[in-house]
């Protein structure tokens, strides 16, 4: 029996070896069917393995990676073929012609006569050519306004003429003009389109220095129109005086030297000017002298002296507001320009000011433009209705 039985565990036992080595069996079975080295079919299986691998990270990228924000594009001309390079940073000629043709606003014809007997200058307004368009239509409604910058609320205008590029003006204008202001003159002649529904808008202008010209004799010319510049502020003239503190005393001296380039007031091209000298503490008028008038100048010499008694401890707290006025013996005078001093005062004023303080007893003198009249109101800011009763001493 005992026999028997190790037969029986020797019988079972190739079973049970059978059974394990099934699969290794049927996939040798299976391998040795392809006719192929056995290396290279591990090298398939490796290879097909990597690409599975791979595939496999791509979707998980794909999927549940964030999506970083793209960098700008850089252009580097240098990899750029020199054709194109030329075309990046060279316009062609069609737009070159175009972009003249909007510059152009065209040309304007005029003439100049100055007659040195009766210093007057005549200026004629022609015709203009090859405007710039302004409407929608293609065409504008021009007209031009002609004034000098020596005076510039003096204007004329033209007549408007509608819808045409080519306007025919032929116009002529006078202007009262003293032989020595004509060097310093500018001819200014703007050509406006005409909007009876909105503001007009400017086509262009011609600027003339008649320094540069000869009026010896009578000028008649083209110009090209340019892009108008900004309205220039009104020249208003400018005038000479000198400063003088003395602390101990408390004498504050105000000396008028002289005044030049003034602002034409009279209809015959000059003004009747006198000057004003006003002391005002604490924002309210206090103290006020006035000079002689100079009549029929624009260069008046006055060389005239005001003294005030401003006390030490207020010195800081004193303006003295000089305005140069227009005398007129029917209407009432009208003011041509302003100047605040002070330690509110700004610019040259200011300078002129912390001057005269830092040298104390000592006269300073400057030369300074005088300013709008309702600018220097608007600086002031003065009280109204407001009477300060302050001793002199």
């Amino acid at each position: 029996m005992a026999v028997a039985a190790r037969k029986g565990r020797t019988t079972a036992f190739p079973h049970a070896s059978i059974t394990t080595t099934a699969w290794p069996g049927f996939l040798d079975s299976w391998l040795s069917r392809i006719p192929l080295p056995k290396w290279a079919l591990i090298a398939v299986a490796v290879a097909v393995a990597i690409l599975l691998l791979l595939f496999l990270i791509c979707i998980v990228r794909c999927c549940c990676g964030k999506k970083k924000p793209k960098k700008k594009e850089r252009i580097n001309l240098c990899g750029v073929s020199n054709s194109t390079t030329a075309s990046l940073v060279q316009p062609e000629m069609e737009d070159l012609e175009r972009g003249v043709e909007q510059m152009r606003r065209g040309k304007l014809q005029y003439s100049l006569e100055y007659n040195f007997r009766t210093q007057e200058l005549k200026v004629g307004v022609k015709q203009a050519v090859d405007l710039k368009a302004m409407d929608s239509g293609g065409t504008s409604d021009p007209y031009v306004i002609i004034y000098l910058t020596s005076d510039v609320k003096k204007r004329y205008e033209t007549k408007v003429y509608r819808k045409t590029l080519n306007p025919v003006f032929n116009e002529s204008f006078t202007f009262q003009v003293p032989q020595a202001e004509v060097p310093e003159s500018t001819l200014v002649m703007q050509i406006y389109d005409f909007n009876r529904f909105a503001k007009h808008d400017i086509i262009g202008e011609v600027r003339l220095p008649l320094a540069s010209v000869n009026l010896q004799h009578v000028i008649e010319q083209w110009s090209e129109l340019a892009v108008a510049s900004k309205v220039e502020q009104e020249h208003l003239g400018e005038i000479c005086f000198s400063l003088r503190y003395v602390p101990s005393t408390g004498k504050l001296t105000v000396l008028i030297l002289e005044a030049k380039k003034l602002k034409r007031m009279d209809s015959h091209g000059l003004s009747d000017p006198f000057v004003k000298v006003h002391l005002i503490l604490n924002r309210k008028k206090w103290k006020k002298k006035k000079t002689s008038v100079k009549k029929n100048t624009l260069s008046p010499y006055f060389n005239e002296a005001f003294v005030f008694e401003v006390p030490f401890n207020q010195i800081q707290n004193v303006d003295v507001v000089i305005s140069v006025w227009d005398h007129d013996k029917v209407t009432k005078n009208e003011p041509i320009g302003k100047l605040l001093l002070g330690c509110r005062a700004t610019g040259n004023q200011l300078r002129h000011w912390s001057d005269m303080l830092s040298n104390p007893r000592r006269p300073l003198a400057q030369w300074h433009i005088l300013q709008p009249p309702d600018v220097v109101d608007k600086a002031l800011g003065l009280k109204s209705h407001l009477k300060l009763s302050l001793a002199s001493r």
